[in-house]
């Protein structure tokens, strides 16, 4: 009986943390541009690992660097550019490419390289702390919650889902706005979105990103 008790506990204790994971996913955003010859079977693995898990939001931001190798990624933003750019320069990378993918603005990988990918989402798991702030919505506010020693930048981030991603991408990002800074004390934000979006709550200057909230 005790061993069944045991047992009961375990499982328990794993839904809790699976669950938990879930409630913080890992952000997962991949950088890439139609003319970029690798960016289809990175579309393909991201297709994949989202299939394959429900502790990752995936976003796809298309750059505009690639433009001059053929048509112009209608998709292409340059915002996608610019964050690209602030992460290869804060992580001091040699250059940014495609397709090119960062997890939580903390590690990065090609976004073919599936070992390598699955290997940063768990260090990123790994690394989790209980206390950082968090992010919950009730369909009108997202509310800032928990404790921060750094002030933080709240960011809605629009993308293509479901029927209405018509692309081969995986969320491919339309748009990206600040909400504007959190500083320790709870604090609601409210959010009105044009089509799927999710809430980042991020390091300022495009740093790590600390918690992120799909607004489904």
């Amino acid at each position: 009986m005790i061993r069944v008790f045991a047992l009961l506990a375990l499982a328990a204790s794993a839904f809790g943390s699976a669950s938990a994971e879930a409630e913080r996913p890992v952000l997962i955003e991949l950088f890439a541009n139609q003319n970029c010859p690798a960016c289809p079977k990175a579309h393909r693995t991201m297709k994949q690992i989202e299939a394959e898990r429900d502790d990752v939001l995936i976003l796809t931001w298309t750059v505009n660097y690639w433009d001059y190798l053929g048509d112009p990624d209608p998709m292409a933003m340059p915002a996608a550019k610019d964050r690209q750019m602030a992460y290869t320069d804060r992580m001091s990378l040699r250059a940014p490419y495609t397709p090119q993918s960062f997890y939580d603005g903390a590690k990065e990988c090609p976004g073919t390289k599936k070992r390598r990918i699955r290997k940063n989402i768990e260090q990123r798991l790994d690394v989790r702390d209980a206390t950082a702030p968090s992010l919950e919505w009730d369909g009108q506010q997202v509310l800032v919650s928990g404790t921060s020693d750094e002030t933080l930048e709240v960011m809605k981030v629009e993308y293509l889902s479901g029927d209405a991603n018509y692309t081969s991408m995986v969320n491919p990002v339309t748009s990206v706005d600040s909400l504007g800074l959190w500083v320790k004390e709870s604090q609601a934000f409210e959010i009105a979105c044009a089509s799927t979006c999710a809430v980042l709550l991020q390091e300022q200057d495009t740093g790590e990103v600390v918690a992120v909230r799909a607004l489904n």
